[in-house]
């Protein structure tokens, strides 16, 4: 079966205001196919981001090719996804008509994106609260309208930024729990980006792990038990083994400080 994403020995490179190019990805491939949950896990600046910019088609590759269903040629804008870190709730709007504004943008009337956004918030625990604004909601009530609003116009692939990264850790803790037990009804494709192994091996059924800039694919593991098993996954000793070698890897990638550049995209 055709991978539903294919990234094929991607480069991205970028000039400096001053001395040599800085590359930020190297060599990258990696796969998704159809109805996986794929966590990226790598250190801060390697360049996880950037990565799905490209995936995302907001940026091309300076070396490589990004492909859906095996077509090189194909426009990912439209058809992937993409919640960022941050909210980005529009304040003058209720929730259910933040959660539409994808929907409207793509031309959708705006009774019948209400109505799609309606029953998705039903299945979100947001039913009541359609008529609130951001600054009425708490954290993570704001970031499951934001992930509405992704959801509804997720048609292949959908992409998260460390989506509960900005949130305290007991909110964060409930939004990882509340995503894997509904992901199985949503029948949908995703990548999951973010620093915290834990919340990889809880959410992914695979895992990519990249470097320290450059980023490149380190290491790809399976995670041994299926979501609807992980209650409890932590003391599981196959568990406990991946989540060794994950650190492992992490521990000896990390960027040293001051390993930065002020640098534009160079394609």
């Amino acid at each position: 079966m055709t991978p539903l994403l294919e990234v094929q020995q991607v480069m991205v490179r970028y000039k400096t205001v001053q001395g040599p190019p800085l590359v930020a990805l190297e060599d990258i491939t990696l796969t998704i196919n159809q109805g996986e949950f794929i966590g990226l896990v790598g250190p801060s600046g390697c360049g996880k981001s950037t990565l799905l910019a490209l995936i995302a088609g907001l940026q091309a590759p300076t070396v490589g090719t990004v492909a859906l269903y095996g077509d090189k040629a194909a426009k990912q804008l439209g058809r992937v996804a993409y919640m960022p870190q941050r909210d980005l709730l529009l304040p003058w709007r209720t929730a259910l008509d933040n959660a539409i504004t994808g929907l409207e943008v793509q031309g959708v009337a705006r009774g019948s994106a209400r109505a799609r956004a309606q029953q998705l918030f039903a299945e979100f625990g947001l039913a009541g609260f359609e008529r609130m604004y951001p600054a009425q909601l708490s954290g993570g009530m704001r970031q499951r309208v934001a992930f509405a609003r992704t959801v509804l116009v997720a048609n292949d692939l959908l992409l998260l930024d460390e989506p509960f990264g900005a949130l305290d850790a007991l909110t964060r803790a409930s939004l990882q729990e509340w995503l894997a037990a509904i992901w199985g009804k949503l029948g949908l494709t995703c990548l999951f980006v973010t620093h915290d192994v834990d919340e990889a091996l809880l959410l992914a059924d695979r895992i990519y792990v990249l470097t320290k800039r450059p980023g490149r694919i380190c290491l790809e593991r399976q995670v041994p038990i299926a979501r609807a098993q992980r209650e409890g996954m932590f003391v599981h000793p196959d568990i406990a083994a991946l989540k060794a070698e994950l650190l492992a890897v992490l521990f000896d990638k990390q960027d040293k400080p001051g390993e930065s550049s002020v640098a534009y995209p160079d394609h």
